[in-house]
C-alpha cells in the first residue's frame, strides 16, 4: 500500500473506525467484560452498549488506542511511517508530518505503536544460522592514559546487542549486560532451534563450544582477514547491524538505554515483514489485540 491508497480508503474517522472493528471482532462486536454479542450501537458517541451487563465500550477500548484523543486517521498515518520506513523515522519527524501539539505526544504516540510490534513468543531459528555482537552508545569524552583504560572507558559507554539471524528469514536481537560467554549461550538457546543445521560467526571467544550434535560450529578469523570460507561467513547479520547504525545514526540520532528494547522490537518487527504485503494490516491488527500502555508505566 502507498500513501496515496492509504488516504484513498482510509480518509475519514468513519472509515478508520470500522476497519478496526472488522481486524478487532472478525465475527461481529463483542462486549470485552462478558464476551456478549448482544449490542446496541450509539452512533453519537461512537460506543456500543452491552444489553447483557450494561458495559459502554467502543473499538478502541482496553487498546492501545485507549484514551488517545488523536484522530484515528492520524494514527493510521503514524503506523504506515513506522512500518514503510526501512531505517525507522524519528517522533520529531511523526510530529511535524502530523501536526502533532507537542514531541511528547508524538513520542508516546511512537512507542504504543512499538509496544504492539513485541513478538511474545518468535519461532526458533532454523537452517543455517549468523550470530554476531554489535556496541551501541557514545564515546569517552576523556582521553585514556592507557589501553587498558580506554577498553574499560569504551565499555562503559556502550550496551551490548546480540543478534542471530535465519538466512533468508528472520532476525532475532536482544540488549544483554555484557559480551560473555553465559549471556551468547543464553541468547542462543533461547532463539535457535536444537535441530538447526549450523551456527556460523566470528573468532570471538564467547561463541566457543556453541555447537553440539545436531548443530555445527564454525567461525571465520576476522583478524586474520578471513571474511568467507565457502559458505561460512557473517555477512548477512553484519548487514543487519549496518542497517541497525543507519536508523540509529539516521533517523534516531540517539537512544537511552531504557528504551533501546522497544526500538529493537520494531527493528525485527519491520525487518522480519520485510516482503509482507500485509505489513499494514498485521500492524493493525497487533494493535487493536495489544492491551493498554499508560503514559505512566511507560516513563517509570
Amino acid at each position: 500500500m502507498d500513501l496515496l491508497s492509504l488516504m484513498d480508503a482510509y480518509g475519514s474517522e468513519d472509515k478508520c473506525r470500522t476497519i478496526l472493528e472488522e481486524l478487532r471482532w472478525p465475527e461481529g462486536p463483542r462486549c470485552p467484560r462478558c464476551q456478549g454479542t448482544k449490542l446496541s450501537r450509539i452512533s453519537t458517541r461512537e460506543q456500543f452498549d452491552c444489553d447483557g451487563c450494561g458495559y459502554q465500550f467502543s473499538v478502541k477500548a482496553g487498546t492501545i488506542f485507549h484514551d488517545s484523543h488523536l484522530p484515528l486517521r492520524k494514527w493510521f498515518v503514524a503506523v504506515y511511517l513506522m512500518t514503510e520506513s526501512r531505517k525507522g523515522i524519528s517522533a520529531n519527524q511523526i510530529q511535524r508530518m502530523l501536526g502533532l501539539g507537542s514531541y511528547r505526544t508524538a513520542w508516546y504516540l511512537c512507542h504504543r505503536i512499538r509496544a504492539a510490534m513485541v513478538e511474545a513468543d518468535p519461532t526458533p531459528l532454523m537452517g543455517t544460522v549468523e550470530t554476531d555482537e554489535t556496541y551501541l552508545g557514545g564515546k569517552p569524552r576523556h582521553p585514556a592514559k592507557s589501553k587498558q583504560e580506554a577498553a574499560q572507558q569504551w565499555m562503559k559507554h556502550k550496551v551490548t546487542v546480540l543478534g542471530a539471524i535465519e538466512r533468508g528469514g528472520a532476525v532475532r536481537l536482544q540488549m544483554v549486560p555484557h559480551n560473555r560467554k553465559g549471556d551468547v549461550t543464553a541468547f542462543l538457546m533461547r532463539t535457535v532451534d536444537d535441530h538447526a543445521e549450523a551456527i556460523y560467526s566470528d573468532e570471538f571467544r564467547s561463541y566457543d563450544d556453541i555447537g553440539d550434535e545436531d548443530t555445527r560450529h564454525e567461525a571465520v578469523n576476522h583478524r586474520a582477514k578471513e571474511w568467507v570460507r565457502g559458505d561460512v561467513h557473517t555477512n548477512t547479520i553484519e548487514s543487519v547491524w549496518s542497517l541497525l547504525d543507519r536508523a540509529i545514526i539516521g533517523s534516531y540520532h540517539k537512544l537511552s538505554t531504557k528504551h533501546l528494547p522497544a526500538y529493537l522490537s520494531e527493528f525485527e518487527w519491520r525487518f522480519n515483514n520485510r516482503e509482507n504485503p500485509y505489513l499494514f494490516r498485521d500492524t493493525l491488527t497487533r494493535l487493536v489485540a495489544a492491551e493498554a500502555m499508560p503514559y505512566k508505566e511507560l516513563i517509570a
